[in-house]
């Protein structure tokens, strides 16, 4: 059995041992439909689905009287479409809606130069959305409830592994806490609170907030769907006052009006955080007593600031989690204590009876006195809740913003040559799925996290051969830097954590440290104006924090913010495309009602649909090939898939038309022979006597392969998408691979030909004509020792073979190195995946 899994001793569940096909496995179960109109209220599954294509367009109401009044003119079938006007569109969402928890307006009151000061706050109060959850009979099968440790038998032992939040510690701990009645489980919450503009100039703002339910899988949890994001807050912003910025009572008015937001939004869930909810599921028939804690708060530096209530970058202890020193935020060799609930509570206190004693006992813990909501809420210290973010503290901090500020100086220092290769290098760097290009990234600011987190993967390959020790010794220890950051980031980023990797973070935050006083060390010692030598901010220290936070939280994308930043997206096209820019709130809540209910019905018109499929395979044992969506213009073997197919054609035309041009298919259809006869067999081909391939052997090519391939991080299938093409967007697109060469050897290659043929009293196969790659590139150079590279070497064009695509394990981009010919470096950091393959297998 290769996985165990612990479950808390207050679940009275003994430990369960499973093999690799029973772990998470789920049975393919259908709840029966309760209903059979699922798209109820709306009169007919038309009309449902026209308003799910108005809201996903953001149709205006011009728009929706126009296409509405089209299609009842010239609209004919099985869709009936029954609705007239936006007006009806309107009411049916609103009584689609009817079925959640809808926004309500409160007042928030507050004193300030003795004024009473009132601001709205929109909010669908947590427990009553939470209540919406727990009663949908469809997500009920997959929420978990008990804490767990699982572990995976390595060959040696069971090896603890950490991915969801219940695996990590916290959950753990917190059920061990609650009161001792029988089955007593949390009920996670991970908050999310951001600013964003609205308005293209930046002059409308809105002040979502985001939860998400942490006893979900995160495919449901992180997901668009029902169970997924979902917005329950809308806070108030206090406006600027420049006359009254920067005064201890304006700012803290502004804490206060935050926190007292946040208790009408969080309503009954600090009520029952002491109580406990009781709950009966309709799945297990299980009765709970469940307990809400704030597990999670993921949020950028300034809004960590707001939750935890400090006084931010410029404060004594400027970290929200623990209490470093200002000056010491760049160290990330020392460890400082960690701030607490009871901490704050306590000088909170001092400074309610004594102001001048409490505020010096505040202002050296680098808080601001006013009250935390999360304190009344159990079990949800908010400095234990908050945690490390990727795409703020990463992409957006030390790594993908401040090193790469200083590349481009210190390019900018080298002149217009050395920019220019970096440009072309960056340019023509390969294509691949959820890669960002890049044809000008010198001179272009992005604001963009993801863009900037995809540039420092790229621009580290093409500053290799300027950035050089001898040229500019700056420029090599900045590399150090980004080096080390891409090593954490692929680390800090992966879907599963183990002992292993865990242990290789902090190895490797020791090194980020030391390659950051290398490159400090030597700014100053060469006296360059303008590079950073101050590293002493909050983003440089978060690091520091996120091996706790995979121990008690589990992977880093349990509390990201990505998929609650993706979320501003549909409210900022809803400003621009269905408000009238006056009382904006109302309108696009309204907005985020109805999209809500268009997610619920179309969850249950997807259901209805699944349960009366699977009624007709079980009656019919199995549909009828030619009511299926497949493509038959491609061919699926195994893990692999051909698509894009070409013409047929013959080997020696093949040869004939590309030899001129190509060394590799000179003696192309020689090259075919001798791999039928030398290493067809060896592949599991029965070979009874020598094959003669006929110059008349037709093959067909394929533009296009598809390859399934199980993820060394979380033991998934994953799918890399290749391309084998003369012309793919305008230019040609020839991918790498990673192949099985033999059972426990593996190599890298370049595709040059995909087909399918007839081997002649053989059978009909799948190969790949490719260019291999090989490890052996003469003794180790420097760099690649110094920046941890993997190098390889392309064999001479006229070398290439062939191999069954079955070989081929997984996609991979490889980049030329311009001072060595026909030698690359392997992107390490393209995925999880693959840096594992490099850096661990």
């Amino acid at each position: 059995m290769e996985y165990k899994t612990v479950f808390h001793p207050r679940s009275n569940r003994p430990p369960l041992l499973q093999s690799f096909d029973e772990f998470r496995v789920n049975a393919k179960t259908f709840i029966p439909p309760t209903d059979n109109t699922p798209y109820h209220p709306f009169r007919a599954a038309g009309d449902f689905e026209f308003v799910e294509v108005a809201l996903a367009a953001s149709l205006n109401q011009a728009q929706v009287d126009k296409l509405l009044d089209l299609i009842s003119r010239v609209a004919q079938g099985t869709a009936q479409v029954t609705l007239k006007n936006n007006a009806e569109l309107c009411k049916a969402c609103d009584s689609a809606a009817a079925q959640l928890t809808p926004f309500r307006k409160y007042d928030v009151t507050t004193l300030y130069k003795k004024k009473t000061l009132t601001y709205e706050v929109f909010a669908r109060p947590v427990w009553e959305w939470a209540l919406d959850l727990l009663q949908n009979e469809l997500l009920a099968p997959h929420f978990v409830w008990d804490a767990q440790r699982l572990y995976k038998y390595s060959g040696e032992g069971f090896e603890r592994f950490y991915d969801e939040p219940w695996t990590a510690d916290r959950w753990w701990d917190i059920q061990s806490s609650l009161p001792d009645v029988e089955n007593a489980v949390p009920f996670g919450l991970i908050i999310y609170a951001d600013k964003t503009k609205l308005s293209s100039f930046g002059t409308a703002k809105g002040y979502p907030v985001v939860v998400r339910c942490a006893n979900l899988p995160v495919e449901i949890r992180n997901s668009h769907a029902i169970g997924g994001g979902c917005v329950v807050g809308w806070l108030p912003i206090v406006p600027e006052d420049p006359q009254e910025e920067g005064r201890l009572g304006y700012t803290n008015l502004k804490r206060t009006v935050w926190h007292e937001s946040f208790v009408k939004l969080l309503g009954d869930v600090a009520h029952y955080s002491q109580t406990g909810y009781l709950h009966t599921s309709s799945y297990d028939n299980v009765t709970r007593w469940l307990f809400p804690v704030v597990l999670m708060l993921s949020a950028d530096y300034e809004e960590q600031c707001m939750m935890s209530l400090i006084r931010g970058r410029t404060c004594k202890c400027p970290c929200p989690v623990c209490l470093v020193p200002i000056d010491e935020l760049h160290d990330l060799t020392r460890t400082y204590p960690l701030r607490s609930m009871d901490q704050a509570q306590d000088a909170l206190s001092v400074y309610n009876y004594s102001r001048a004693e409490g505020e010096e006992r505040l202002k050296a813990l680098g808080l601001w006195p006013v009250e935390n909501v999360f304190w009344r809420i159990r079990d949800s210290d908010p400095h234990a809740a908050l945690s490390f973010d990727r795409l703020h503290a990463s992409h957006d901090g030390a790594g993908g913003r401040h090193a790469l500020q200083d590349v481009k100086k210190i390019l900018s220092m080298l002149g217009r040559e050395a920019e220019a290769k970096v440009e072309a290098y960056i340019s023509n760097f390969p294509r691949w799925r959820g890669l960002s290009h890049f044809k000008n990234a010198l001179n272009v600011t992005f604001s963009d996290g993801n863009k900037k987190r995809d540039l420092a993967k790229q621009i580290f390959y093409a500053c290799l051969n300027v950035l050089t020790k001898n040229r500019m010794p700056e420029g090599y220890c900045l590399l150090h830097i980004l080096a080390s950051y891409l090593e954490l980031d692929s680390l800090i980023g992966l879907d599963v954590h183990t002992e292993r990797t865990i242990e290789m973070i902090e190895a490797e935050l020791l090194r980020f440290s030391g390659a950051l006083k290398g490159y400090v060390e030597c700014v100053e010692k060469s006296g360059l104006d303008g590079l950073r030598t101050d590293w002493n901010f909050p983003k440089a220290h978060l690091w520091k924090h996120v091996v706790r936070d995979i121990r008690t939280k589990g992977a880093a994308r349990n509390y990201s913010t990505r998929p609650n930043e993706s979320m501003h997206g549909p409210l900022k096209e809803a400003y621009e495309r269905r408000s009238n820019g006056r009382d904006v709130a109302s309108q696009l809540l309204r907005v985020d009602e109805h999209q809500l209910a268009a997610k619920l019905l179309r969850m249950r018109i997807d259901h209805h649909l699944n349960w009366s499929r699977s009624q007709a395979e079980d009656s019919d044992g199995g549909l009828d090939p030619e009511e299926t969506d497949g493509d038959d213009s491609g061919v699926f073997k195994g893990h692999a898939y051909l698509g894009s197919p070409c013409k047929p054609t013959t080997v020696q035309n093949i040869e004939i038309d590309r030899s001129r041009t190509d060394n590799a298919f000179v003696e192309f259809r020689k090259k075919l022979s001798n791999f039928c006869n030398k290493s067809l067999a060896s592949h599991g081909y029965q070979v009874q006597k020598w094959i003669v391939i006929p110059p008349g052997l037709e093959i067909r090519e394929y533009k296009y392969f598809k390859v399934d391939y199980e993820s060394l991080v979380d033991w998934k299938i994953n799918t890399n998408h290749l391309r084998c093409s003369p012309m793919f967007h305008g230019a040609p697109r020839y991918d790498c691979a990673v192949v099985q060469l033999t059972e426990e050897d593996v190599a890298f290659v370049r595709l040059i030909c995909i087909f399918s043929c007839e081997i002649p009293d053989v059978c009909s196969i799948d190969l790949a004509f490719v260019q291999p790659f090989t490890a052996k590139t003469g003794a180790r150079r420097r760099i690649d020792r110094d920046l941890r590279l993997t190098r390889i070497k392309a064999v001479l064009r006229s070398a290439s073979t062939f191999i069954p695509v079955q070989s081929i394990i997984r996609g991979a981009v490889l980049v030329p190195d311009p001072s060595r010919n026909s030698e690359f470096f392997v992107v390490t950091h393209l995925d999880g995946d693959m840096y594992l393959r490099t850096k661990v297998s």
